[in-house]
């Protein structure tokens, strides 16, 4: 489980994983299960994000909207240092 943001995700993307971690942390029952992971190996770093039993419903929400914006506050946090991010969602 990572709570702490490591610097070794690259100085484009702390701003986004701590978002990520947070607002994730925030919406399920399980924060303690909540865990991010940094794939860098295809052309785009991809965040993924891994939850507790029974959790991923909150984390996707209604049709994928609430999916959706974590989406786009994640990609927001990475503009604002420069930075381009994805985000999946794991099981």
């Amino acid at each position: 489980m990572t709570d702490v943001v490591e610097e070794t995700s690259g100085p484009d993307l702390v701003t986004a994983k701590a978002v990520l971690i947070y607002v994730v942390k925030q919406l399920v029952e399980h924060p303690d299960a909540v865990d991010v992971e940094l794939d860098d190996r295809g052309r785009r770093p991809v965040l993924n994000v891994k939850v507790g039993a029974g959790d991923m419903g909150r984390v996707i929400g209604k049709r994928g909207r609430v999916a959706q914006s974590i989406r786009t506050v994640v990609r927001a946090a990475a503009a604002r240092d420069g930075g381009d991010v994805e985000v999946e969602f794991l099981d």
